[in-house]
């Protein structure tokens, strides 16, 4: 048994900006963001813009791999991890985080806000928005750095507004994640994710992760299936292959390799489980990277 860790979930408090009613955070090579190595959450909701570069998404019970940048926008209370774990030359993380609420209580309420709060309500799902609205969004994005208060809240409306209006747009949780009313509940699943995150290389037992909530293993696995529409094997098998695909992506090592670095001993099974969630083989997923690796 492994050395007992700390899998708490976190709660974020974002504090805004002075002067100002949102957050507004821009990472670089020099400035690393270093406070979201856990599944955490908080009451705001989060608009994530990395210029490029890959990395994982994981939100709620949603994990998958982007290429060549992201723009995502993340309901308030939808645990998430961070998007990049470093940052190379020319990389760029902003982060823009908002109360439901933070122009007044009833401001969205308003006729002319109709479509701001549609695009509030998806965005409870996980949005990751693509194609040419991820470029020129995330520019505008970008842009707000150099404005000061005034202007940034003028331009997070516009930017909302354009995010409303596009059309190439992936619910990353539409098969159903839902948060449990109880603070209580929403604590466990994220003890559960911070868990995965940190141990998903080796084997995990079932009776490990239910004594870690304190519950019994079927107990533990129909509560798993309600919370994520997924069991756990199948989570902790879609993160070890988001894993292998982010691998495949930035490292120039063997095939063999990235499956067992990715939590899997058998090379078969990982193959045909990589195949069967990218309609792919790893050696086809990693040439059409344009990668010449023996």
């Amino acid at each position: 048994m492994p050395a007992k860790k700390n899998f708490k979930p976190i709660l974020e408090k974002v504090e805004p900006l002075f002067g100002s009613s949102f957050s507004y955070k821009y990472f670089g090579e020099d400035n690393p963001n270093k406070s979201e190595k856990f599944w955490h959450y908080h009451p705001e909701l989060e608009l994530v813009y990395v210029n490029k570069g890959s990395g994982k998404r994981q939100i709620g019970s949603h994990v998958s791999h982007y290429r060549n940048g992201d723009l995502l926008l993340i309901g308030a209370n939808l645990p998430h991890c961070g998007f990049t774990d470093q940052m190379k030359e020319g990389q760029h993380e902003t982060i823009i985080q908002f109360l439901p609420d933070f122009l007044g209580q009833y401001f969205f309420d308003i006729p002319e806000m109709a479509p701001i709060r549609n695009l509030f309500s998806r965005a409870a799902k996980g949005i990751v928005f693509h194609g040419q609205y991820k470029r020129t969004i995330g520019a505008k994005i970008q842009a707000l750095r150099y404005d000061d208060s005034y202007h940034k809240l003028l331009g997070l409306l516009e930017v909302l507004k354009l995010l409303e209006e596009a059309k190439n747009y992936t619910l990353l949780n539409a098969e159903g994640f839902m948060l449990e009313a109880k603070l209580e509940d929403n604590n466990r699943i994220n003890t559960v994710f911070n868990f995965v995150k940190e141990e998903f290389k080796r084997p995990i037992p079932l009776e490990e992760v239910a004594n870690l909530i304190n519950m019994t293993v079927p107990a533990f696995c129909r509560y798993f299936k309600k919370i994520t529409g997924k069991t756990f094997v199948q989570f902790v098998n879609e993160y070890r292959l988001t894993h292998a695909a982010k691998l495949l992506h930035e490292k120039q090592i063997s095939i063999t390799d990235v499956c067992f670095e990715s939590g899997f001993n058998n090379f078969s099974y990982f193959n045909k489980k990589f195949k069967s969630l990218t309609g792919k083989s790893p050696s086809t997923y990693r040439n059409e990277l344009n990668f010449n690796i023996s």
